[in-house]
């Protein structure tokens, strides 16, 4: 059905579309390092000419946030404002018609009040998350060809097999038996499946919608405490959810920020603040997303095992 080249093809995301999309497409990944074996190009070694050959360009490489912030500022700047620029610019000089490019909902927004959606206005805190609004911006004030397709994307918290974020933390708690100290706090989160990205990509490149920003989560958001009985029903172990007084969790995790204790106010934020995440609009496009919230962390957390 045509070529697809795709920028960070060595990642989590990159090595789960390229198993996605090889049956229908013919597949290059772009890297930092070349080699010729596993079809992989080096940054430095393509032009408009060489994006000539592709129908599709998919961009997903970029500096993802550092949550122990040993990062340069710099660096999110060149990697994922700089180096979108580039491309995104080699792009329009070749006859490649479409251009992917993978931003994240924290290029909107790092707390959510309700429910995020396309329309909400853009008020990034972070230096990531302004790197990749900055990239955004770019793109968006680039006059496109008629024959040309962008489309930016913006996932929530992706997860899927062997990927090891915050599902693995409350997998640790919950596989040694410990029960989950913050059933006090209840919330609603968004979470992306890997497999509905990689569909959501595909059924993108088939229709050619109009539309250029779309936000990607799973149909249906989930409370932690549901998370963590999620995790637990998996791996076979009691559900234990302790509900113990918010304001000893608060002093712990600010004593965190400073201490080595298991958790701080980065980490509670991220278990029990509420960020809901649209996604009306792309699934008005493609669909509702093949596979739910549940089906998608239990196939994470057996990879775990």
């Amino acid at each position: 059905m045509g070529n697809i080249i795709i920028s960070g093809i060595t990642g989590f995301m990159g090595l789960n579309l390229k198993q996605y999309l090889n049956k229908d497409y013919t597949i290059t990944g772009l890297s930092r390092t070349e080699n010729k074996t596993e079809n992989i190009l080096n940054y430095q070694n393509i032009d408009s000419n060489t994006l000539d050959n592709y129908f599709a360009f998919i961009h997903l490489a970029g500096k993802a946030h550092d949550l122990k912030n040993t990062s340069d500022d710099s660096v999110y700047t060149e990697v994922n404002t700089d180096l979108t620029i580039e491309l995104f610019d080699l792009f329009l000089e070749s006859k490649c018609e479409i251009f992917v490019f993978m931003s994240t909902v924290k290029a909107i927004a790092d707390t959510v009040e309700g429910v995020l959606t396309e329309d909400s206005v853009a008020n990034p805190k972070t230096v990531y998350g302004k790197s990749k609004r900055a990239a955004e911006e770019y793109i968006l004030s680039q006059k496109l060809p008629e024959n040309k397709k962008v489309y930016i994307l913006r996932p929530c918290m992706v997860h899927g097999p062997n990927n090891k974020g915050n599902l693995n933390l409350l997998y640790k708690i919950i596989k040694k038996g410990l029960p989950y100290p913050l059933g006090s706090f209840e919330n609603k989160r968004s979470f992306l499946s890997i497999d509905n990205l990689c569909y959501s990509i595909k059924q993108l490149l088939l229709l050619k919608p109009e539309e250029k920003c779309f936000q990607l989560a799973d149909d249906k958001p989930i409370s932690t405490n549901n998370l963590v009985s999620i995790i637990a029903k998996t791996i076979n172990k009691p559900v234990r959810i302790l509900k113990l007084p918010k304001f000893i969790i608060h002093t712990l995790a600010s004593l965190g920020d400073f201490l080595s204790l298991p958790i701080d106010s980065d980490k509670l934020g991220k278990l029990t603040d509420n960020y809901v995440v649209s996604n009306i609009k792309i699934t008005s496009v493609i669909g509702p997303m093949p596979t739910t919230t549940e089906d998608g962390i239990k196939r994470t957390i057996q990879s775990f095992l």
